[in-house]
């Protein structure tokens, strides 16, 4: 598991390297940010590890609420970056309350779950649930920044499909998700949201304009071809012809400078990383415990699917960035404090277990 997150961190430096050498005037201050943001992830990562993460459950108010006070907090005293009012600046860093907001919901949310799983699984569970959800996703949409609020609300499915979600449950949240998007479209999207979605459904409807970074990331990712063009050698990626490419579209560097083999490689990562994730969600006894990995595990297969899919036009862009590889200090720090969480689960349950199957033998 440290091995896959090694393998895909390594690449997004590598990418993240490549891309500021075309940037003058840089000095490669973005791969200086993302070393400190990576050694802050580290430190905390292997401190989270090492602790007993059943901490979480004892502290799971306290970091819900500070995590939606951070959401309301950014509203009013937050820095606007490209029309979305989601970070907070300090000393030169900037620190987004919404990845913080991610592990506050995933922790709130595996308390629940495990708290009241005993039962049949009804529309109380859907509802109390979704309103856990959806108060720091409101404050998100509030920003805006559609891209982390649809993260939350996939964390949120992920949750409800392991807890027994049933088909009526299901075709019934169908219906309301095709409503609340009709009134979305209507009373909540910006122009440039819409136009994103109305690219998505016709990409050469405006090849220039919303469609051009999907264009240009797919014409990087086909230029790749087996083996890539090296690093640093990558035209659409140097020429700047991909926007956002240490960020939403990292994935199409990725392609065009390591080839097929590379966006292989990073898949792999993905894959087993995940595997590993949802392996140890199975095999705990403990309630909090699977939900917790679930919603780790759910958090970081839609980051991977959605971005994947936006590099390939499978996937409308919402702006939603590569866990472990894509540039973005907080980003990479929560998501680094997630996998401690993830390895604190593999040392302890798995002790637990042994002395609890210890204590059997020995009946």
């Amino acid at each position: 598991m440290s091995l896959a997150a090694l393998v895909l961190v390594s690449l997004g430096f590598s990418a993240i390297y490549s891309v500021t050498l075309s940037q003058q005037g840089q000095s490669f201050l973005l791969v200086q940010k993302q070393a400190v943001a990576l050694v802050i992830g580290l430190v905390l990562m292997f401190v989270v590890a090492w602790s007993n993460y059943r901490w979480t459950r004892s502290f799971v108010l306290p970091i819900y609420i500070l995590s939606n006070l951070l959401l309301v907090g950014v509203l009013f005293f937050g820095e606007t970056i490209r029309g979305t009012t989601g970070w907070f600046s300090i000393l030169g860093f900037h620190f987004q309350p919404v990845e913080f907001a991610k592990i506050g919901v995933i922790v709130a949310l595996a308390k629940y779950f495990a708290d009241y799983r005993r039962g049949d699984f009804t529309w109380k569970n859907i509802f109390v649930s979704g309103a856990i959800v959806g108060l720091p996703t409101t404050l998100t949409l509030l920003q805006p920044d559609l891209g982390s609020a649809l993260l939350l609300l996939g964390i949120w499915v992920g949750f409800l499909f392991f807890a027994g979600l049933k088909t009526k449950h299901f075709i019934a949240l169908g219906i309301i998700s095709v409503v609340a998007t009709v009134l979305a479209w209507f009373f909540l999207f910006a122009d440039y949201q819409k136009a994103r979605i109305m690219s998505f459904v016709d990409p050469m409807s405006d090849p220039t304009g919303q469609g051009y970074n999907v264009h240009q990331a797919i014409i990087a990712i086909g230029s790749g071809g087996w083996l890539g063009r090296g690093l640093g050698f990558g035209s659409q990626s140097q020429l700047k012809f991909v926007p956002e490419s240490q960020t939403d579209f990292i994935f199409a560097v990725i392609a065009e400078e390591f080839g097929f083999l590379g966006a292989l490689l990073l898949c792999l990562a993905f894959y087993f990383l995940l595997r590993r994730i949802f392996r140890h969600a199975l095999k705990t006894r403990d309630d909090f415990t699977s939900f917790l990995l679930v919603g780790i595990g759910s958090l970081v297969f839609f980051s991977f699917f959605v971005n994947v899919g936006m590099n390939l036009g499978l996937m409308p862009v919402t702006g939603i960035a590569l866990p472990f590889v894509s540039y973005g200090g907080s980003a990479l720090v929560m998501i680094m404090i997630l996998l401690g969480i993830v390895q604190s689960v593999a040392v302890h349950d798995v002790s637990s277990s042994s002395v609890l199957n210890s204590s059997k033998n020995g009946l």
